[in-house]
């Protein structure tokens, strides 16, 4: 697990598995019945240069795991597509992405008038997502605010440095971040997003409800070792309570299905693989504010 005074950038640590997510994005989008289609993803990689291959296209002889891992974020990419449209569909215009690495939410969702959206990620991540986007004449269809923080300091200042607003009700998204956080940075995370929440307020979280299996499965370990890097490295294995208590005990109304049973609402069918890696194990919720903040 990296420490608190680790840094990185697109191709270390936690910024290289933001890079692999990009390229199973790109990999989804070449299907005929994709679930999440990402016009940036095969040019965040391509631009990177990775260390590693990291295929963009299907091509003969691809390993198996890159197409578990395209389903699994497939699944979880649409997911959390659906759960900003509801979002916004409701009336809520400020966003936060929290560790939002390669996410391209703010350039390919269709955003409504006024809406905000507040990307929180290591600098030389940003510096390059932006680089990529200039590179492309990208324009989002959003007010986009790119907030250099590391989430397990303070980034509560600088976000409100960014402009946000507490007194207004915010869309949070929780994705492909907390196997990577220490359980005390982990704990404030939520304990700063439920202080920061009008009521109305909505997030987003993803999270693994069984870490030591993931890690402990020989096809992760197998795969983890091609991407080059031990992923068991850099996830936390310190003991946590389910996010779904935590928020529940704060007040939030949650609802949670696994990352298999959304992939069987969008007719995706999971091989035994990725249901047992990713399927089972992952859990994708979402939670309303309902009380009056503290």
């Amino acid at each position: 697990m990296a420490s608190t005074a680790d840094q990185w950038d697109i191709v270390s640590s936690v910024g290289l598995t933001a890079l692999g997510v990009a390229a199973a994005r790109a990999l989804e989008g070449h299907r005929a019945d994709a679930l999440v289609r990402d016009e940036f993803a095969e040019r965040f990689v391509t631009a990177a240069r990775p260390p590693v291959p990291m295929p963009t296209r299907p091509e003969e002889g691809l390993p198996d795991w890159w197409r578990w891992l395209a389903d699994f974020l497939a699944v979880r990419s649409r997911f959390f597509d659906e759960y900003f449209a509801e979002a916004t569909g409701a009336g809520i215009t400020q966003v936060v992405v929290l560790a939002a690495g390669l996410d391209a939410r703010a350039h390919r969702l269709d955003w409504p008038a006024g809406c905000e959206v507040f990307e929180v990620d290591q600098p030389a991540v940003l510096r390059f997502k932006d680089e990529v986007f200039d590179e492309a004449g990208a324009v989002p269809a959003c007010t986009r605010h790119v907030v250099a923080a590391d989430l397990r300091e303070d980034w509560v200042g600088a976000l409100h440095a960014a402009g946000f607003d507490p007194e207004r009700p915010t869309a949070w998204l929780v994705e492909g971040l907390l196997t990577y956080l220490p359980a005390s940075a982990d704990e404030r995370l939520f304990t700063e997003i439920d202080r920061l929440s009008a009521p109305g307020s909505r997030v987003g979280v993803e999270y693994v409800a069984d870490v030591e299996a993931v890690l402990a499965d020989p096809r992760f370990q197998a795969a983890s070792r091609e991407y080059g890097m031990d992923v068991r490295e850099l996830w936390s294995r310190e003991p946590r309570r389910p996010v779904a208590e935590r928020l529940r005990a704060l007040g939030w109304d949650v609802r949670a299905e696994t990352v298999a049973d959304a992939a069987d609402r969008y007719g995706r069918v999971l091989d035994e693989a990725p249901r047992v890696l990713f399927g089972d194990p992952v859990v994708l919720l979402t939670g309303t504010r309902l009380r009056a903040c503290r």
